[in-house]
């Protein structure tokens, strides 16, 4: 069965003094899927080691990750959310979200822009309609 939600996709920055392992357990407990990352090696300004982490979902697996993403969200998070959609929203009707990063693996999902685990979502296009606000409104549950 296939949802409103087409794809999803989290990526992070994964810098030298962080736990990869805690990292990658709290992104995976988020979207409660254990989908292969792809790991690109980068370099900082002063040669420090920064891995650039990508976990791409479609289908099924993308709508039971929003799905995930969304009962963890709170009361407030998501009326802040679902107030202010048209912030989140890109020209194609990609949702972007951005959580604190500490506060994931820390065991809290909170919508920060400092040092974020990124998600944009995306819709089937002919469920979305005319409406991407109206929407992801519905998705979130108002």
């Amino acid at each position: 069965m296939k949802g409103p939600v087409r794809s999803l996709e989290v990526t992070y920055l994964l810098h030298a003094t962080e736990d990869p392992e805690r990292v990658s357990s709290a992104v995976a407990e988020m979207i409660a899927a254990g989908a292969p990352a792809q790991v690109d090696d980068l370099r900082g300004h002063y040669g420090n080691s920064i891995s650039r982490v990508r976990i791409h979902l479609t289908g099924d697996d993308a709508q039971n990750a929003f799905d995930r993403i969304k009962s963890r969200l709170g009361g407030e998070q998501k009326a802040e959310l679902v107030g202010n959609l048209g912030r989140y929203l890109d020209e194609h009707a990609a949702l972007f979200l951005r959580f604190d990063k500490q506060r994931l693996v820390r065991g809290s999902l909170s919508l920060e822009s400092a040092d974020p685990v990124r998600v944009k979502v995306k819709p089937r296009p002919f469920l979305l309609g005319h409406d991407a606000v109206s929407f992801y409104a519905n998705l979130l549950g108002k």
